[in-house]
């Protein structure tokens, strides 16, 4: 399926710092040492004695060290190699090396936010609206290697129809203080977010399911108010991401362009079969699904989730079944009172009929091609952004190794390290 937004927009490049090389990565082969030319130069980090998962083959592959410099994989070699210097070397014991987690839909909007989603392993973040244009400003930060990540792909301000405390986000947001719901309101909020730094649109399909004065099936835009911010956004390069539960708001906004479909509850097969068609991207958010039946929710949302949960699950198994794309999200804040993680998910689009490898894929290779970022992270290859996960175990095998993240790097920088867990014996 061709592409209806910029694959990498202007405004997503990743802009290094200065004590960043301009030095490209190319031509590097798996198993090539480090090039000549750079020989007497330290890699920046090594990681010795990995077990590697590409993120494209099932198989892992054997005792693996991955050497990032600039905060790029610059090559990957058979541990046995005699090793070239290096600034900082971690000896990953043989456990295993994946790519970094990517969370397609998330609301994180602060610093304490996005150190946790890191520690989780989750390296690439999809925001999906915030009130105030805060995840703009972390991906500023990511960028620039303020800070390690998550790298963030931003989407603004919610196009929705009651605009409520965002209002605030921007003074030319006034206008639309009464509701978004005209075409010039709606290509207004668009073009807002856009010139904001906006990387893609969300939008909405029908209502939410976590207040107890909504009902998640009713429709909230029209086909013909999606295809207007779906136009308006397609004008500015960018993709829409559309919140719905019910099916008739989802078919909607299949029908208008949408990107992907976020939550989906209630899909049906015929709306499935058309988001095949169409290549439309499903990020089903099961895990926050299932944190709905909690005793923290009063008893109408609970009472909701025991009749939605079961419908989603159904909806993911026919969607794999179908064959529409599946990419994770996690919907949470990565404040302290949640645990949705995207590791969680991955374990529940396993539960639900994924394979190990696919349900892996789900939140690194595939979420990168729904991003429109594969081309640069998602998979571990020389030339990619060093976004890396060592975790124990084969997660091939078992996909909740997943949750035990020992070193988290983040663009080359390391943000989590739990290993070696042992002392070292000084004695001569």
């Amino acid at each position: 399926m061709t592409r209806q937004h910029r694959r990498t927009p202007t405004h997503v490049l990743k802009h290094r710092a200065a004590r960043h090389c301009a030095l490209a990565l190319s031509g590097l082969l798996f198993a090539a040492p480090a090039p000549a030319a750079d020989a007497d130069r330290p890699a920046d980090l090594v990681l010795r004695h990995c077990l590697v998962f590409t993120g494209l083959s099932e198989t892992l592959e054997p005792d693996r060290s991955v050497y990032i410099r600039d905060g790029r994989i610059e090559a990957i070699t058979d541990s046995s190699q005699a090793a070239p210097p290096a600034g900082q070397t971690i000896d990953c014991a043989g456990h295993t090396l994946v790519p970094g987690l990517i969370d397609a839909h998330t609301h994180l909007d602060n610093l304490e936010q996005a150190a946790r989603a890191l520690a989780s392993g989750t390296t690439t973040v999809r925001t999906a609206g915030v009130p105030a244009y805060q995840d703009v400003g972390l991906k500023a930060l990511a960028a620039t290697g303020r800070i390690a990540g998550p790298d963030v792909i931003a989407a603004g301000v919610y196009v929705t129809p009651g605009l409520e405390e965002s209002i605030l986000a921007d003074p030319r947001l006034a206008p639309l203080a009464n509701g978004v719901r005209t075409e010039d309101e709606l290509r207004l909020l668009v073009r807002i977010n856009a010139e904001r730094g906006a990387d893609v649109i969300k939008t909405r399909g029908t209502e939410r399911a976590g207040r107890p004065d909504t009902d998640p099936r009713e429709q909230v835009y029209t086909q013909a108010q999606l295809e207007i911010v779906v136009d308006e956004a397609r004008r500015h390069g960018l993709p829409v991401m559309v919140h719905t539960h019910g099916d008739e708001g989802a078919r909607a906004a299949v029908r208008a362009g949408a990107r992907s479909i976020e939550h989906g509850t209630y899909l049906s097969e015929e709306t499935l079969r058309e988001m095949r068609e169409r290549g439309t991207w499903f990020v089903p958010t099961v895990i926050t699904m299932l944190e709905m039946n909690e005793e923290q929710y009063d008893h109408v949302l609970r009472l909701r989730g025991s009749h939605m949960v079961p419908r989603l699950e159904q909806a993911v198994r026919d969607a794999h079944r179908i064959g529409v794309r599946l990419a994770t999200g996690a919907d949470n804040y990565y404040d302290n009172e949640s645990i949705n993680r995207i590791s969680l998910e991955v374990m529940h689009l396993a539960r639900l009929g994924l394979s190990p490898f696919e349900a892996l894929q789900a939140a690194t290779v595939s979420a990168a091609e729904l991003l429109g970022i594969d081309d640069r992270t998602g998979r571990i290859e020389p030339g990619y952004e060093a976004d890396l996960v060592v975790v124990p175990g084969n997660p091939l095998e078992d996909v909740r190794v997943l949750q035990d993240p020992l070193v988290v790097v983040s663009n080359g920088q390391v943000a989590l390290k739990r290993i070696p867990f042992g002392l070292a014996d000084d004695r001569p």
